[in-house]
């Protein structure tokens, strides 16, 4: 069982884990190393502390970096143990959860260090796919050992303490800390893509066990399904308010309104989280065009453009979601692509990175237009012609090549005024209508907003024995 000691490591892995479930492996091990005078240090558990245990029932692999011993540094034996976790995780199929609050290389171990961070580094890419990765930060972690929370899954960073960067502000030439803090968990949670949410010890915790809650504890498990007590059919009747706010949306069309949200300070206008729906995880990816708080009152805007780094999130989340057989859902309203000096340089990879994700992905796909669906933005976001394998629409969406208005004129150019109106109605009725899209078979069926729920559980259901390529036979019909 755990030690009676009350430093920060250990407080951590209590704040986590199920009352009194924590079982510590490698509790004896010290420092090997004895250049420099290191063996006369005292190195309880050579830094860190590792073993398994529970949340919610769910067994997960620990561990959690000690800054009172050597700082926190990792050396050989600190890196072999946390390298033994993980190889023990992959072994039994459970997650593996980094706490890091580490100076980084110690110094007296020089060579046995580097290696050992090769080690980490290696026992990462091993599991990834294989079992979720959950990486926290509570104090520095710069340098090499920021790779820990970019190979991880998931990563949050402690908001007061917790500091991730490559090199530090002030060795970025023409840059100091009160200038900009490029180390800070506020700046990395907006600008790394690295980073799922910021805040204090006690939320990042409360994140963590949310999040082994919804996933499946490896890649054998078909996804993740629970009990379901909410109402199969239960209408949403403020849905169509919410396509502003897809965040929002999703919390209501959600069995018990769950939403577990990712990356959220990152690409705003691209929401990507999970839910659940009749008892199974549902990876949920939205255009978003607008933030609001509790109180109901708008506090951002966005274009309903798709961005780099939108695209680059959704992209890492869809391939997520189909290394562990998680279903994704899509709320689609785009017009189109930034126009920026910097998406000229990132968007066109950024976007192919997503269109590959979605039409690779063998899991079930379902999109539901609920806004304006317009040109290849659209074609990109889920569509019928890229793999998804159910679409749904609201009745007032609009699905085309661009907005009505700006095709009449592009085609009628230089006709009156009346003559464009009128063309503009034809063309709507004709090219830009979700109906003119139905009786193409790019939409299955034309749903009211509020009925989102029942129909994305039905499309689900249908979908469960979901295969993948043409199944195997030897029978050839006559």
């Amino acid at each position: 069982m755990m030690s009676n000691s009350t430093n920060s490591a250990r407080q951590r892995i209590s704040g986590l884990l199920d009352q009194q479930s924590f079982m510590e492996i490698g509790a004896l091990v010290t420092a090997r190393n004895t250049d420099f005078d290191l063996n006369q240090s005292d190195t309880p558990s050579d830094g860190v502390i590792t073993g398994y245990g529970l949340i919610d029932g769910n067994l997960v692999y620990v561990y959690s970096q000690d800054a009172s011993v050597l700082n926190g540094t990792i050396g050989e034996m600190h890196s072999k143990k946390i390298a033994a976790i993980y190889k023990m995780a992959v072994k039994m199929g459970a997650p593996v959860i980094g706490l890091i609050d580490c100076a980084g290389m110690r110094l007296q171990e020089s060579v046995d260090a580097l290696n050992g961070f090769g080690e980490i580094y290696a026992a990462q890419v091993a599991a990834s796919g294989v079992v979720p990765q959950i990486t926290a930060v509570f104090g520095s972690c710069g340098g090499g050992l920021s790779v820990i929370p970019a190979l991880s899954d998931f990563a949050f960073v402690e908001k007061e303490n917790g500091k991730v960067f490559v090199n530090s502000p002030n060795a970025i030439k023409g840059n100091h800390v009160s200038k900009c803090n490029t180390a800070s968990a506020e700046y990395q949670g907006s600008n790394s893509g690295c980073i799922d949410a910021v805040g204090s010890t006690e939320d990042i915790l409360l994140a963590i066990r949310e999040l082994v809650c919804v996933l499946p504890s490896n890649n054998a498990e078909c996804g993740r399904e629970d009990e379901c007590i909410d109402d199969l059919n239960r209408k949403c009747e403020n849905l169509a308010g919410c396509k502003e706010d897809t965040r929002l949306a999703l919390t209501l069309i959600s069995d018990g309104n769950v939403f577990v949200e990712t990356k959220k300070d990152y690409a705003k206008s691209m929401v990507t989280g999970f839910i659940k729906l009749n008892g199974k995880t549902i990876g949920a990816i939205a255009n978003a065009s607008a933030l609001y708080d509790e109180n109901g009152e708008k506090v951002e805007s966005f274009d309903t453009a798709l961005t780099a780094r939108g695209c680059n999130k959704a992209a890492e989340f869809i391939n997520f979601c189909d290394a562990f057989d998680i279903p994704i859902i899509s709320l689609t309203n785009v017009e189109g692509f930034a126009a920026t000096e910097c998406s000229e340089k990132n968007l066109a990879k950024a976007m192919a990175r997503m269109t590959a994700a979605f039409a690779g992905a063998t899991i079930p796909k379902v999109n539901i237009i609920i806004g304006n669906a317009y040109g290849s933005a659209y074609v990109m976001m889920n569509s019928k012609s890229i793999g998804a394998d159910m679409v749904y629409a609201w009745k007032d969406s609009k699905i085309g090549m661009m907005n009505a208005a700006q095709a009449a004129k592009i085609i009628y150019d230089g006709k009156p005024a009346d003559v464009i109106a009128k063309k503009t109605k034809e063309y709507e009725k004709l090219q830009s209508s979700v109906e003119a899209a139905a009786r193409r078979g790019q939409v299955d069926l034309i749903i009211a907003p509020e009925e989102t729920r029942k129909y994305a559980i039905a499309a689900f259901e249908m979908l469960y024995t979901k295969g993948t390529g043409e199944p195997a036979k030897k029978h050839v019909a006559k």
